[in-house]
């Protein structure tokens, strides 16, 4: 009975862990969407805690809220900007888990051929379910259990160095050791080689040297790998670690387990696919690092960036029809969010047709700059993707760029040689007055110069997003 119960409150999670990936899609539908996915996450514990194997309740009690005040600390505390680098470091941990997992099983395997040789039962649900399998059934296992670690130990590390690029602890740009690509082939052979000594006898020495690899590789990986790319880099961690919750699925005999990382591996494949496609890149070159660099000597830009004040600023603001809001990491950073949406506010109350333009990586990670928008109560229906209001630059009056660069980079169109080459962006400056609100004179995340700032209809309004917006809103009458 207590299984039937376990099968029944495991389907019912996954639908609502359906509904929540599903609900995820749409602005209007997100808030309902992550109920959705709290409750079926609230069940599937339940249902295994009561279910078959159920045990060592104190022990899961004290985890279940250790983990609760950690990540109510982390939610409260942490900053919209932080949410790229804490979802980093979200994926190491079930990359981690992994590992440990199958180790775990690994040891367990052990112990129960040890006990059959001894003619001595074993004792525990993961031991039993393991005395019963054939040998056929074991070498399945091992296999699953690899593939767990190998995965896992990739993410693991991956996303710790992401978590560094993103938090500015590690250099943002593309770095390798000398071999490069080589290396991570060397590594991914070498796996290979001791992954087939483990299923012929190797043992846990042969398991430990293959997570070592796995763990250089995650690490070089994602190392060689710029920062233009990095909004790929969390959606393809995301991937990694919802194939390694899967392959832990599959060790632990747990189908709810395989079919959330299915959802998360697939969802977080299909995503870095999307994005590599907006950002005109090839998946697989981003992955092995191919990305990052510039391929030969850039072009010179000329001209100088021409500063203007916030009353110049309003008197365009005043006089224009039609203006389009380009926001980026830097919005994010001053947390100006709030001061754009009540700019947006008194403009629309003048009947002017002001609306949002949104890259598919803007920011630092999919969707920073929708939810920082929705946070501050601007409207869905002004909130515009790249593909929906690009062509409607060359008929807007005004284009506001508040701390973004590489999105609106030209050099995209115009330098073969650029390491973004290709990559479709924001053609603001086809808008007849273009204000880029930027703290300074400096490059943006990839490093990359922006001849879009030394353009003859560009002004450069300096200073903190948030100080400058509120000198701006006064003078919008």
């Amino acid at each position: 009975m207590e299984n039937a119960f376990t099968i029944a409150a495991y389907v019912v999670a996954a639908i609502l862990f359906i509904l929540s990936l599903g609900g995820l899609s749409g602005q209007e539908s997100a808030k309902r969407a992550v109920w959705y996915g709290i409750a079926g996450m609230a069940l599937a514990v339940f249902a295994t805690l009561v279910g078959p194997g159920s045990g060592y309740w104190l022990l899961s009690l004290i985890l279940i809220a250790g983990g609760a005040a950690v990540g109510y600390q982390l939610a409260t505390k942490v900053q919209m900007t932080q949410m790229p680098e804490l979802v980093a470091i979200m994926h190491s941990l079930v990359g981690l888990a992994a590992v440990f997992v199958g180790f775990n099983a690994d040891f367990t395997i052990s112990m129960v051929e040890a006990a059959k040789a001894a003619g001595e039962t074993v004792e525990g649900t993961f031991a039993t379910l393991v005395a019963k399998k054939t040998p056929i059934e074991i070498t399945i296992l091992q296999i699953e259990l690899v593939l767990g670690v190998w995965i896992g130990a990739v993410t693991f590390t991956g996303s710790v160095i992401a978590y560094g690029k993103l938090a500015g602890k590690v250099d943002s740009s593309a770095t390798k050791l000398p071999g490069g690509h080589l290396l991570n082939a060397g590594a991914v052979a070498a796996s290979l080689l001791f992954a087939i000594w483990y299923f012929n006898g190797g043992g846990f020495f042969a398991l430990f040297v293959l997570t070592l690899l796995a763990l250089f590789i995650g690490y070089h990986l994602i190392m060689g790998i710029g920062g233009a790319d990095m909004p790929v880099v969390v959606s393809m961690l995301n991937s990694y670690s919802g194939w390694a919750a899967a392959a832990i699925g599959f060790s632990l005999g747990n189908d709810l387990l395989i079919v959330v990382g299915a959802l998360v591996g697939s969802s977080g494949a299909i995503l870095s696919y999307i994005m590599c496609k907006a950002m005109n890149r090839s998946f697989i070159s981003v992955i092995l690092g191919g990305f990052g660099g510039p391929a030969g000597e850039q072009m010179a830009v000329e001209g100088e960036q021409v500063a203007i004040e916030a009353d110049g600023v309003a008197t365009a603001l005043n006089d224009a029809d039609s203006i389009i809001i380009i926001p980026g990491y830097g919005m994010a950073v001053a947390q100006a969010q709030q001061a754009v949406s009540e700019l947006v506010r008194k403009l629309r109350a003048k009947g002017k047709n002001v609306r949002f333009a949104i890259h598919p990586v803007a920011g630092r990670l999919p969707g920073h700059m929708n939810v920082l928008l929705a946070e501050a109560k601007v409207p869905y229906d002004i909130v515009l993707e790249m593909d929906e209001i690009n062509e409607d630059f060359p008929d807007t009056d005004v284009a506001i760029v508040i701390g973004s660069n590489d999105i609106v980079n030209p050099a995209a169109q115009e330098d073969p040689n650029s390491p973004i080459a290709g990559m479709p962006v924001l053609e603001c400056w086809k808008a007849k007055q273009v204000f880029v609100s930027k703290r300074g004179q400096g490059t943006g995340y990839s490093g990359i110069e922006n001849p879009l700032f030394f353009k003859d209809n560009t002004r450069m309004f300096y200073g903190d997003a948030k100080e400058s917006l509120d000198k701006l809103l006064p003078m919008i009458d």
